[in-house]
């Protein structure tokens, strides 16, 4: 990996002691909202502590300006006394500032509706140097901000939009039950960007992902938020949908580097003559429209051959290009040979789920991984996804994100010594998050900028 790349490993970190990995460097409890107040209200972020002594203000997110709100200083209070608590407490007053470390999964849709004009700003708020925009395309291939392209039905409400919910791929259905109340068929719809022409995405509102399968109205099925989430911030007057190229003006505005990734089309390609491969050039083409030079750009892909295209025919953001491992379980992921041959083939970084990178020895503790040695040993870079996305830490039940190392998260705040052994002891590059203040904590306590 190029050194003078703008996501830095992690110089001068101090080493724990670890049993024989050789070190190169360097989720969730029920938020209350001021934990998002305190994004969007500085007053707030001085009255939790920890705010106006250490030299935060409120800058609309521009520049240096970081608001941690209190959720990273209530995991720190209820981590076990440990000497990483001790480290972490110690940098408590600050001052916070943005750090490459952390980034914006979506932007902060831990709590505001994702990749919203107002998702992005509050991981900006909140210290992210780096900020995602998930790639799809329109009916008139334009390119807009979508975890997926098809899930408008889930995450905007167009089904509560008449005549665009008549252009869903799949309308709703409702639920059916038996006589007993026991459910047959759960409510199903399925709306695509490609259904829809951009200017009337532009019309649409994000709201939390999240979908009821027990509805029998579309009101039911637009409301099925999760509990340890909230609709606060999905009012009738939020939620401002991005285009791709809005959200490079946003992010150049509030002083972010950027990570787009190209999700994988759910129509057949080519689509009405556009082929993957203009899908893949048109990104980087809108980054160099707007002047944003490579180092900036982070292009992301679960589909290796758009990493190998970005590699071969913009070889300035190929060499930053993020190849997404898309493993279900560890059973899953590559072995020690093919991930030799990504970096044989030009590729410089990889970006697993947090489980790949993590697991427990004998004494329950949280190690590296075999994964992470073998990418490691293959001179790869990593980027873990993602942190704060699976619910209340310590029930034992988180499923898909902690499934290798869930059982030594005892407390909330053990998920700080998760974020540790994988900066120090394997030294990833970054950490997404789904609520930038957790991680953007860190960095600044272990100077990761």
């Amino acid at each position: 990996m190029r050194r003078d790349t703008p996501l830095p490993i992690c110089p001068g970190l101090p080493r724990r002691p670890y049993r024989s990995f050789p070190v190169n460097r360097m989720t969730l409890t029920t938020l209350t909202a001021l934990t998002a107040l305190a994004v969007s209200a500085p007053s707030l972020v001085h009255a939790a502590g920890r705010g106006a002594e250490s030299g935060q203000h409120d800058n609309h997110g521009r520049g240096d300006s970081v608001q941690l709100g209190p959720r990273p200083f209530f995991l720190v209070d209820h981590m076990q006394d440990s000497a990483l608590k001790a480290e972490l407490e110690s940098c408590g007053e600050g001052p916070f500032k943005r750090s490459d470390f952390s980034i914006g999964h979506r932007g902060a849709p831990l709590q505001f509706p994702e990749h919203t004009r107002e998702s992005y700003t509050a991981a900006a708020r909140m210290g992210a140097g780096v900020v995602e925009c998930d790639v799809a395309f329109t009916k008139d291939k334009e390119l807009v901000c979508r975890h997926a392209q098809n899930d408008l039905h889930t995450t905007t409400n167009i089904l509560a939009v008449p005549a665009l919910a008549a252009k869903c791929t799949k309308p709703f259905t409702p639920a059916t039950f038996d006589a007993a109340g026991k459910l047959l068929t759960p409510a199903s719809a399925e709306c695509r960007t490609s259904d829809i022409t951009l200017a009337e995405f532009k019309t649409l509102k994000g709201k939390m992902d999240a979908a009821n399968p027990r509805a029998t109205t579309v009101a039911e099925y637009m409301a099925g938020t999760a509990n340890f989430r909230t609709d606060l911030y999905a009012g009738p007057d939020s939620g401002e949908l991005m285009t791709h190229k809005e959200s490079i003006e946003l992010f150049k505005q509030l002083g972010v580097k950027m990570t787009p990734e190209l999700k994988t089309p759910s129509v057949a390609m080519p689509f009405d003559g556009f082929t993957q491969q203009a899908y893949a050039q048109k990104l980087i083409d809108e980054y160099k429209a707007a002047g944003v030079p490579a180092s900036k750009v982070f292009p992301q892909s679960f589909d290796k051959a758009d990493v190998l295209y970005w590699i071969k025919h913009e070889p300035a953001f190929g060499r930053q290009a993020v190849y997404l491992d898309d493993a279900e379980t560890v059973a899953d992921l590559p072995t020690a040979a093919e991930l030799a041959a990504y970096k044989a083939q030009g590729i410089n970084i990889v970006a697993p789920p947090i489980f790949a990178l993590l697991t427990l020895n004998s004494a329950g503790e949280i190690v590296p991984s075999q994964y992470a040695r073998d990418a490691r040993a293959a001179g790869l870079d990593i980027i873990a996804w993602s942190l704060e996305r699976s619910g209340v830490l310590a029930d034992g039940n988180n499923g898909f994100y902690l499934q290798t190392f869930d059982a030594a998260i005892k407390r909330e705040g053990d998920i700080y010594t998760a974020v540790d052994v994988m900066a120090r002891e394997i030294g990833v590059r970054a950490i997404f998050s789904d609520w930038p203040a957790t991680t953007t904590y860190y960095a600044n306590c272990m100077r990761l900028h």
